[in-house]
């Protein structure tokens, strides 16, 4: 079974409506290791959805969390707003500084990542924090916190192993400068939290308006219970023993609330370069992932893998083989009755085929409609000897993989293709540069036996249909009449054709050349 049809009939049998949740801090420096959190709590949605269960999937933005830094894109006259609630902050115009007041910071970066969320097939109910806070939803949660002060303080302490001040207080109210950094509170008479912040200003806050707001892990566990969250997966930071998660449990049952069961998910990282983070730099955004990657096989790197395992994401050479594996799955979905099939194999086509389902941009989507019938790797090489689409077309319908016009699925992975291999993530390996000499180190890396192989080849190829098949049969015909081995033959050919010992299928290559040019390449060694 699939790990989030797993979660939906656990989630049956606490009964009731159910309600995923996942959330954000738009602090502008969004990255797909945030994808993990928000696709794994979209998936199990749409599994509860398909088990008959009643389902909300909610997107909460952190939109009261303070600006904590002036981040690089940022004017330096943004550090008068740190402290200030995302959702009170101008965003930043093209210069960087403080531009148009009636646009929030929050909603200025929130917008391309939820566009973004959509093209994945996510279309969450949007929740802006501060609006809750404003409308007076987290009222009774901050009476109720500040009531229960000292239990709050004593969970923290026993749970999370720190130290909790005596001075602290389960609600931080915003300053006269609209800072809530340095405000300390001085009384609670409700609905009101008297304080006095850095400047000596006194104050009073209404805890049913947006005048305040409480620390993340009472937020936190107030949200379960106002929103009846009943799912939600929390990353390894928040779910390690101690964190966030445990401490929010018992929070949120002393706050009324019933808090759902402790789900951990592992962090997405960069192949070979530890977890993404957006204060490291190692990041890439979903505007620029689905800019490379499909938006089914972006999902299906997550909906493949089991939430307690990190995830490489790899825009390298691991992304042909992540995506060739889908196709294949799409194309050939695993099957076969239990007497056919062992309990493990039953297990691991099940999971497979869930993958298939919660990978598609639509919820009831064909996957069928997802493919392109194309490898990722024939595809990569067509868009690099092929400069307009239309040739592309003509070739892969010429190979036999493309009937008629080509499909949106196709279209839209040439385009994605064209982006990859024209940017920064585009494996070497996989780079195709026809050379137009054949280069000294070239010739220096070519034996006796790879030149008879190729002279014999020449004569081969000089009346043959110019096609992937009869290539092929030319290359193994020749390599077998001079006695050379497969390899070796593909070597000779590489060194000749693109000036290294490796490369894409020869045979296909050679077909998207012109044989005249091909032929005089191999018949200058």
């Amino acid at each position: 079974m699939h790990w989030a049809d797993y979660t939906a009939l656990r989630l049956s049998e606490r009964g009731g409506a159910q309600v995923a949740a996942s959330g954000i801090t738009p602090s502008g420096e969004f990255h797909v290791g945030h994808l993990r959190e928000i696709l794994t709590a979209e998936m199990i949605h749409r599994a509860c959805l398909d088990a008959g269960l009643d389902s909300r999937y909610l997107f909460i933005v952190d939109s009261m969390d303070p600006l904590r830094r002036v981040y690089d894109f940022l004017s330096p006259d943004y550090a008068r707003y740190i402290g200030h609630p995302l959702a009170y902050v101008p965003a930043p115009g093209s210069d960087g500084k403080p531009g148009d007041s009636s646009t929030s910071y929050a909603e200025h970066f929130l917008g391309p990542f939820l566009e973004a969320l959509e093209d994945i097939g996510v279309k969450p109910e949007v929740v802006m924090n501060h609006e809750i806070y404003e409308s007076g939803g987290f009222a009774r949660s901050i009476d109720l916190a500040i009531s229960s002060k000292d239990e709050i303080r004593g969970i923290i302490g026993d749970i999370s192993g720190r130290e909790v001040p005596e001075s602290w207080f389960p609600y931080n109210p915003i300053g006269s400068d609209g800072s809530l950094d340095g405000v300390r509170v001085t009384g609670y008479e409700h609905p009101h939290v008297q304080w006095v912040d850095s400047y000596g200003v006194e104050g009073s806050s209404d805890i049913r308006k947006g005048e305040g707001k409480l620390p993340w892990r009472i937020d936190w566990a107030a949200r379960w219970g106002i929103h009846g969250i009943t799912c939600e997966p929390a990353g390894k930071d928040h779910g390690a023993a101690g964190g966030s998660f445990d401490t929010g449990i018992p929070i949120s049952r002393l706050l009324g609330g019933d808090p759902p069961e402790k789900m951990v998910y592992e962090w997405i990282q960069l192949k070979g370069m530890g977890p993404m983070s957006s204060s490291s730099g190692l990041t890439i955004d979903p505007v620029e992932a689905l800019d490379l990657v499909p938006p089914e096989i972006l999902r299906y790197v997550i909906a493949r893998s089991k939430v307690n395992r990190h995830i490489d994401f790899d825009t390298g050479a691991a992304l042909f083989e992540t995506a060739d594996e889908y196709e294949r799955l799409v194309a050939d979905p695993p099957s076969g009755s239990e007497e056919e099939v062992s309990k493990r194999q039953r297990v691991a086509m099940e999971t497979q085929l869930g993958a298939i389902r919660l990978s598609q941009v639509e919820r009831r989507g064909d996957p069928a409609d997802s493919i392109a019938g194309v490898s990722f790797r024939h595809l990569a090489m067509l868009a690099q000897v092929k400069s307009a689409d239309a040739d592309v077309w003509g070739s892969l319908r010429r190979s036999g993989h493309l009937e008629g016009e080509p499909s949106e699925a196709l279209v839209g992975r040439l385009a994605r293709m064209r982006v990859w291999v024209d940017g920064r993530h585009f494996p070497e390996t996989a780079r195709i540069v026809i050379q137009t000499e054949v280069s000294d180190e070239a010739r220096a890396s070519l034996s006796d036996e790879h030149r008879g192989f190729l002279s014999v080849l020449a004569g081969a190829l000089a009346n043959c249909e110019w096609g992937d098949e009869a290539i092929n049969d030319c290359i193994r015909k020749a390599s077998d009449e001079v006695g050379i081995g497969r390899r070796e033959a593909y070597v000779a050919l590489y060194w000749v054709l693109l000036g290294r010992d490796y490369g894409p299928r020869v045979a296909s290559l050679g077909a998207e050349m012109d044989r005249g040019d091909f032929l005089t390449l191999i018949g200058s060694t």
